[in-house]
C-alpha cells in the first residue's frame, strides 16, 4: 500500500512539472504578461492548480508579478539561465551540422570563418567532393577585404572598428578584381549589408567564385560568416547567386540556435 501511495505521490510531481513548464512556454514576445485566468485557459487547468504552480515559479524567481494587475511574467531566473546557456553554446557546434547539409546540397566546399587579428581565419571546411574543388583552408587565414567571408564580417562593424582594420592592413590587391579603394570597398560593404550575404567574384583568388552569410549571436553581433565556394566554370555567377536561399537560410538556422532572433520586418535577401 505504501508503495502505490508512493507511486501517486511521483506521478503528481512529474505531473506539475510537465504543467510547470507548460505554464512558462506559454508567455512570449507578443504575450509577456498573463493574467491567472488566461494560463488557466490555455493549459486546460483548474484556476487554483494554476495559481499553486505560478505561487512556486513566483517563489522560486521563474515569474514575476505586476503589482497592478497581478499579471505574471517571465522573471530574472530565467534570464540568468538563459544567458548561462548563451555563453556555454559553441558555434562551431551549432554549425558544423547545417555547413555538412549545405555542402550534400550544392556539392560545393563550404567554411565558417572568424574576424581574427584583422585576417579571416578559417576554422571549419566541409570539402566538395568534386574532383577540382577548392582546398582545405582549416586554421589558415586570407585578407578579409577580399574574401566573401571578410566582407560579410566586415560589414557589420562599428565604423571606427573598419576604419582602423583598413588603415592597419591596407587594401592589397589579391588579383586585378580585388577592391582597393576604401569607397568603393565601403560601397560593397553597404551593399552586404541591405542584401545579408557578400560575394566574392575572383577578387581573392582567380578561378574561384564565393558567397557568404553572417552568423549572428543573440546580441545581434555578427561573430562569423558562412561561405560556398568553387571553381568559376561550375560557379557561372547565376548559379553562385542560385544558392543565396539556401546559405542564408542556413546561417540564419545556426544565428536563430544562438539566440538570435530576426525581425518581423525582415525580407528575403535580394539577389544581385
Amino acid at each position: 500500500m505504501e508503495r502505490k501511495h508512493n507511486s501517486a505521490k511521483s506521478r503528481t510531481r512529474l505531473s506539475s512539472v510537465a504543467n510547470s513548464l507548460r505554464l512558462m512556454k506559454a508567455f512570449s514576445e507578443d504575450e509577456y504578461e498573463i493574467g491567472i485566468s488566461d494560463l488557466a485557459k490555455r493549459l486546460g487547468l483548474a484556476k487554483s492548480t494554476v495559481h499553486r504552480l505560478a505561487s512556486t515559479l513566483l517563489e522560486e524567481g521563474m515569474l514575476e508579478q505586476n503589482p497592478g494587475d497581478g499579471k505574471y511574467h517571465p522573471g530574472l531566473a530565467l534570464f540568468e539561465l538563459g544567458t548561462m546557456v548563451r555563453r556555454k553554446m559553441d558555434f562551431t557546434t551549432e554549425a558544423r551540422p547545417f555547413l555538412r547539409t549545405l555542402m550534400e546540397k550544392t556539392g560545393e566546399t563550404v567554411h565558417l570563418a572568424i574576424l581574427d587579428h584583422d585576417s579571416i581565419l578559417y576554422i571549419i571546411t566541409h570539402e566538395s567532393k568534386q574532383a577540382l574543388r577548392m582546398g582545405s583552408k582549416v586554421g589558415t587565414r586570407a585578407p578579409v577585404h577580399s574574401t566573401a567571408v571578410g566582407k560579410a564580417l566586415l560589414a557589420f562593424l562599428p565604423e571606427d572598428e573598419l576604419e582602423r582594420i583598413i588603415l592597419a592592413r591596407g587594401l592589397p590587391a589579391s588579383t586585378p578584381s580585388t577592391i582597393v579603394d576604401g569607397k568603393a570597398l565601403r560601397r560593397e560593404l553597404a551593399a552586404v549589408r541591405a542584401r545579408n550575404y557578400a560575394v566574392d567574384d575572383e577578387e581573392s583568388e582567380i578561378g574561384l567564385r564565393s558567397i557568404a552569410a553572417p552568423i549572428r549571436i543573440y546580441s545581434g553581433n555578427v561573430v562569423a560568416a558562412i561561405s560556398i565556394a568553387g571553381p568559376v566554370h561550375r560557379m557561372a555567377r547565376k548559379a553562385l547567386l542560385g544558392w543565396v536561399r539556401e546559405l542564408v537560410d542556413a546561417a540564419d538556422a545556426v544565428s536563430q540556435r544562438l539566440g538570435w532572433q530576426p525581425s518581423r520586418a525582415e525580407t528575403l535577401p535580394k539577389r544581385a
